[in-house]
């Protein structure tokens, strides 16, 4: 068997006869009560947001913080020796420090700052990529990745003359293994993946994988962009080289992201933007540039959305990350065991274990008119593309309903959004 595969033959546990969890201890409507935007109305109904797989509420602690730096500390960093500079300055770097803990390698230069985590693969695509990748080369993804793990590598093949090879999946949505180990060769430079599906949720085994990858010498980048919301993430233990998120899906603000980097792969790579604040000396003959992360951070970065990133990463940990996931995990098994029991023509996606997501589609109903006669009854839910084309032509389908899911939903929310389309099948 190869090395993949036989590391997780199988790495989900079919548990589709198990009883579908009750109410967990978690204190959601404690929690609940810390994000302002969950306590309007639409359309004179309570709203109901499970699009958290788009973006995730913010937290006050949050918003306060992003406040709070615009209040009292508003300044540019790094160059000044006032004391406001100095204040920003801290707080961007403390935030750098904490984020860096948060998903394992305690070490803030490989932290780096950037707008989302589809800035962050395009930053690997075009420094890494560029200098790597030549005529004859392949990168392997897999097929259910985002448009954003996909573009970039499709832009730098045809700039160098390099390939994609694309891993399959089997029918519930889990990776094909044995087929990616046969697609890694000696011309393989990079692999780029998902650490969960934004449409499937289905989780990648992303070790087993990166060790495949390493074997033939290539470097791995992880989109994580669906993985920390939902998951304990240690960057180390996955072995990734590369491994970016997003802030606004992670209850941070929009507009910032990080893209994690091994040092020693940092300091290799050219520079991507050139500006203030990447270098150390410039003239017109020669500069020098900034070690990393500075090196990759040109011009005023968006720097209260990276303290505000910050304080959503202090907000995760102080609820109680595994009490919080356990209840994300509860909400899903009931959602797929609701859903599959009482809507008539309902078809599931993915695998029974997936984590963050339930997306489905209904026989005979538009994806975009069930949305939209949700959004009358107050409940938000994706419906389209969910920019992963790819994965969706796999099963036939164009579109599908996505609800998505955060710490702060309830089992009762569940109820009406079946309660509501149990009147969508029937009209």
């Amino acid at each position: 068997m190869s090395t993949a595969a036989s590391n997780t033959a199988r790495y989900w546990l079919d548990r589709a006869g198990a009883p579908p969890p009750g109410p967990s201890a978690f204190p959601v409507d404690a929690v609940r009560a810390d994000f302002p935007a969950l306590s309007r109305t639409v359309r004179g109904r309570p709203l109901v947001w499970l699009d958290s797989a788009a973006t995730a509420h913010k937290p006050r602690q949050v918003i306060d913080a992003v406040g709070d730096f615009y209040a009292h500390h508003n300044s540019n960093v790094h160059r000044g020796a006032h004391t406001l500079a100095r204040e920003a300055t801290t707080l961007l770097e403390s935030a750098r420090s904490r984020i860096a803990r948060f998903i394992g390698p305690g070490r803030a230069e490989e932290v780096v700052f950037v707008r989302g985590a589809t800035e962050g693969i395009n930053l690997v695509a075009q420094t890494w990529g560029r200098t790597r990748v030549g005529a004859g080369d392949e990168i392997v993804l897999t097929t259910l990745e985002h448009h954003a793990n996909i573009v970039p590598w499709q832009l730098l093949c045809a700039e160098k003359g390099a390939r994609l090879r694309i891993v399959p999946l089997h029918d519930d949505g889990t990776v094909d293994l044995a087929a990616y180990d046969a697609l890694l060769g000696p011309r393989t430079r990079i692999v780029a993946l998902a650490h969960v599906s934004n449409v499937l949720g289905t989780v990648l085994p992303v070790s087993a994988m990166t060790d495949a990858a390493h074997a033939h010498g290539a470097v791995v980048i992880v989109d994580g962009a669906q993985a920390v919301p939902h998951l304990r993430v240690d960057v180390g233990k996955l072995g990734a080289d590369f491994y970016v998120l997003s802030g606004h899906k992670l209850f941070g603000p929009t507009g910032i992201g990080v893209l994690y980097g091994r040092s020693e792969l940092l300091e290799e790579m050219p520079p991507w933007q050139g500006g203030g604040s990447m270098i150390t000396s410039v003239s017109f003959e020669h500069t020098r540039y900034a070690p990393p992360p500075q090196k990759f951070e040109a011009g005023t970065g968006h720097i209260a959305g990276a303290i505000g990133l910050g304080a959503a990463v202090d907000y995760l940990q102080s609820i109680g990350l595994d009490a919080a996931h356990a209840h994300e995990r509860a909400l899903v098994a009931y959602a797929r065991h609701r859903l599959a029991e009482d809507v008539p023509g309902l078809r599931l996606l993915g695998p029974p274990n997936g984590v963050g997501v339930t997306a489905f589609t209904i026989d005979g109903t538009d994806p975009a008119r069930i949305a939209k006669t949700l959004d009358a009854a107050g409940i938000a839910v994706r419906a389209g593309h969910h920019c992963a084309q790819p994965v969706l032509r796999r099963y036939g389908l164009t579109t599908a309903v996505r609800p998505s899911f955060a710490f702060y939903n309830t089992h009762g929310e569940i109820d009406r959004l079946v309660r509501e389309l149990i009147q969508v099948r029937r009209r």
